[in-house]
């Protein structure tokens, strides 16, 4: 064997394990996923009181319906305040906004970011009124008795809880295919690591928090990108675990083509590459230092390429390895692809498994090739606000106040 065909297969084999492993990785957390957590009834029957917090950016279109569907809860009147913050929104809009019974801050940043619209909110709110912060995003719709399940979580010790984002439109296939990559987040980076003790990921909205910790929290994090991932690494990097209720249920528009879908996967990719270089050296030293391994995995996941770029990239090499390598490599490759294919099956909800959602599959390789070129702009990504625009309408007014 000549110096050119080792350094190929030394090559090839430091693919194969890091492909390998994340499917690996991945297969073993889908796997969890599959056993039922059985969730304890509450430790008390105390009603807290809710902020609903609702950063928006020139949401001119939903926020009306998503206010006004916040106000529905099954939960008492006096017990929740709907908080709009309003950037840079028409005059029409916040005339609508302010005659709902609703907490409105009507602001215009110089340098629109989440984490600032939230500063702002909390520090013009009262001291001490609420007992429980609660994130949405501006086309959120929450299930009638989201509170009611968030109140009965947090009469145990939790400081953060993620709620079961799921989509509200299947209205084309980059929608389902959005939609189901949510639901394998939920059941892989969520309920699988809750059912062995590990924290749930956050993602961004739906999730709550004790709001004397949050404001404290936020007090120090000012970020364009990532505010998520920022919130999660702060909690578990001073081991505070992460739970997660997979019946409390809000409803989150899905991208619908394939141009949001690459704008929205560029932010994300960038954030994740940004926060593992910053936190894989200081979560390793933790692992071995204080034994934390919550904030290990996470600085570990984000090492991990998305799940799309897994499968394909596999499913290449695979077809190049049994053109060009002995069988032995295109067996490990063969068997790698099957591994990352068993958990995507058994991370997706059957509900998904249809006719419809077959059709949608098509689009996946468009999907990994957009993906991919994301990889290619991703630079300064994080560092710019890059707005996802809602439109999607068709809310279903299932419950009354």
């Amino acid at each position: 064997m000549s110096y050119v065909e080792i350094i190929f297969f030394v090559l090839q084999g430091l693919l194969l394990l890091y492909l390998g492993g994340t499917a690996v990785y991945l297969f073993v957390f889908a796997t969890l996923s599959l056993f039922p957590r059985e969730e304890q009834p509450p430790l008390d029957f105390k009603k807290r009181k809710f902020a609903l917090l609702i950063p928006c950016y020139q949401e001119d279109e939903v926020i009306i319906e998503v206010a006004q569907q916040a106000l529905l809860q099954y939960y008492p009147v006096d017990l929740f305040d709907v908080i709009v913050i309003a950037d840079k929104f028409e005059k029409s809009t916040i005339q609508r906004l302010s005659e709902l019974p609703i907490i409105l801050f009507e602001e215009d940043f110089e340098i629109s970011t989440k984490t600032r619209a939230l500063n702002y909110a909390l520090r013009n709110l009262p001291d001490n009124k609420y007992d429980i912060a609660v994130i949405l995003d501006a086309d959120n719709l929450m299930e009638s008795n989201f509170l009611g399940q968030l109140n009965d979580a947090f009469s145990f010790p939790y400081l953060a809880i993620q709620g079961h984002r799921m989509a509200k439109n299947l209205n084309t296939d980059f929608a389902i295919l959005d939609a189901i990559s949510e639901e394998i987040n939920n059941n892989i980076f969520r309920k699988g690591h809750r059912n062995i003790g590990l924290s749930s990921a956050l993602i961004g909205s739906a999730m709550a928090f004790r709001y004397d910790f949050f404001k404290q929290l936020m007090s120090n994090i000012e970020v364009v990108g990532g505010f998520d991932k920022e919130l999660e690494l702060n909690l578990l990097k001073n081991k505070h675990l992460i739970h997660y209720l997979p019946d409390a249920i809000v409803l989150d528009e899905k991208v619908q083509n394939v141009r949001v879908f690459t704008k929205q996967r560029r932010r994300w990719l960038s954030a994740q590459f940004h926060y593992f270089g910053k936190h894989f050296i200081p979560a390793t030293k933790a692992l071995f230092k204080e034994g934390n391994i919550d904030y290990f995995n996470k600085a570990f996941q984000y090492v991990q390429l998305p799940r799309v770029l897994v499968l394909g990239l596999l499913t290449v090499m695979s077809v190049l390895s049994l053109l060009v390598n002995p069988l032995w490599m295109s067996k490990a490759w063969l068997m790698a692809s099957a591994i990352i294919i068993l958990a995507l099956l058994f991370a997706t909800p059957r509900k998904f498994y249809t006719f419809t959602t077959l059709k949608s599959l098509f689009s996946l390789p468009i999907g990994f090739l957009f993906m991919f070129l994301s990889l290619l702009r991703i630079r300064g990504a994080n560092r710019n606000f890059i707005h996802t625009k809602h439109t999607y309408n068709a809310f279903q007014k299932k419950s009354r106040r």
